[in-house]
């Protein structure tokens, strides 16, 4: 992934490279590798930025995965679990249907849980706890998502704020020199817009993992509403 990004950064910077020989009617070559011509743009586009932006991207895809493991682990096969529980129930009263529950990891077993505790107390009781835990499992599910959201929004901020820094850099050597001259005006200009291609780069790989990460968990909190009201229901057939 790492490779990916500043890959996509040693293309970008050698194509407008490739146009500038092409227009003064030089040869393009390129036998360098591709690692070292990441490394080459990475260390032209300052240490201090491009780390920055290379952090907010480790720190961002570890919380990604960290997140897509445990929604993969809050997975359940609702329709299988629904048929335990109330086979369960069926043949062995609600402390059978707890003891499924607790040999069952995911939310939606931990929800069943809590509303056969209080199966005791009538359906409406049931279905207090169960939309009380409910909640307790969505905070759990969306644990993450905000410092996922700020990696995705510092990243092309440090981008912007390496390029500004990048053309005061370049009108201080034009200052300096005392004259406009195309190779420091370029320098500067190539230097402040790597930083601006790593930090777009960055936050767009993030957003398309936020966005399947925040369709998983929509998924997730679906199937828990089905199995809740099933439970409900559930509990209301063995009471008859």
């Amino acid at each position: 992934m790492f490779l990916a990004v500043f890959g996509f950064i040693a293309i970008a910077a050698q194509y407008a490279n490739a146009q500038e020989l092409a227009a003064n009617g030089l040869s393009v070559q390129s036998d360098a590798p591709v690692y070292q011509q990441i490394k080459a743009k990475f260390i032209e586009g300052g240490a201090g930025f491009m780390g920055s932006i290379l952090l907010c991207l480790i720190f961002g895809l570890a919380l990604s995965i960290e997140r897509i493991i445990y929604l993969n682990l809050a997975t359940t096969n609702v329709s299988k679990f629904l048929a335990k529980v109330e086979g369960a129930l069926t043949s062995g009263g609600v402390e059978a249907a707890k003891e499924v529950c607790r040999n069952t990891r995911g939310p939606v077993a931990s929800i069943f849980y809590q509303g056969l505790c209080r199966a005791g107390e009538g359906p409406e009781a049931v279905e207090k706890a169960v939309v009380s835990y409910g909640g307790v499992q969505m905070s759990q599910l969306e644990s993450g998502l905000g410092w996922i959201q700020l990696f995705i929004a510092v990243a092309p901020s440090l981008g912007f704020l390496g390029t500004v820094i990048g053309m005061i850099q370049a009108f201080d050597a034009i200052e300096v020199a005392g004259d406009i001259s195309p190779n420091i005006v370029a320098g500067g200009m190539k230097v402040a817009l790597i930083t601006t291609v790593g930090g777009l780069v960055v936050a767009i790989i993030l957003q398309f993992i936020y966005s399947y990460i925040v369709s998983k968990i929509d998924s997730v909190v679906l199937s828990m509403e089905d199995a809740s009201i099933s439970l409900v229901d559930m509990i209301v057939n063995n009471k008859k």
